[in-house]
């Protein structure tokens, strides 16, 4: 294949992986997805292929709590549809069982966000965060009394986020 060829196909499959993905990503994850854990394109392509995107318009980024987020515009679902095809089928067939598996764990990813550190009396904070569309839903923050327990509540977070937020969401709001 030539370079020139492979470099439209890396970006028909970004394109048709954030496309079918349907939700903002980091770029953290679209690299993950996309070189680590499938394989599609190498690392560096990868990245460049972002930015090319970026630069042509059929990409957007927008900030959110100094993450960078990414979706597809208008103009890159139009390059898509017309260059579909140029991706190989087994690709395409590949990218879509693959979002078809994953979306749910990857959107919680980003939607169910939780840090915590070290406090200068030794006990941990806590941060955990909801965010829907770009907008935090939710922030809470408490202190732990050591690392195991800030670790385990990190853990729980993501499965147990939903949850919680609609029980605090009844309990507070009639």
């Amino acid at each position: 294949m030539e370079i020139e060829d492979k470099n439209i196909v890396n970006k028909l499959t970004i394109l048709f992986f954030i496309d079918k993905m349907d939700v903002t990503m980091s770029e953290s994850i679209i690299l993950e997805v996309c070189y680590y854990r499938n394989l599609w394109l190498e690392y560096m392509e990868c990245a460049d292929t972002l930015k090319l995107l970026l630069d042509a318009g059929f990409v957007y980024k927008n900030t959110h709590d100094n993450t960078v987020y990414y979706s597809i515009t208008p103009d890159g679902r139009a390059c898509l549809s017309h260059f579909y095809s140029r991706i190989p089928a087994s690709l395409r067939s590949e990218i879509t069982d693959w979002v078809k598996e994953n979306r749910a764990s990857y959107r919680r990813k980003q939607e169910y966000l939780t840090s915590y550190h070290l406090n200068p009396d030794k006990t941990y904070t806590c941060s955990l965060k909801i965010v829907d569309s770009m907008k935090t839903a939710l922030d809470l923050k408490f202190t732990v009394p050591n690392k195991a327990i800030a670790k385990a509540v990190a853990k729980k977070w993501e499965t147990k986020a939903a949850q919680i937020y609609t029980t605090l969401y009844e309990q507070l709001v009639d």
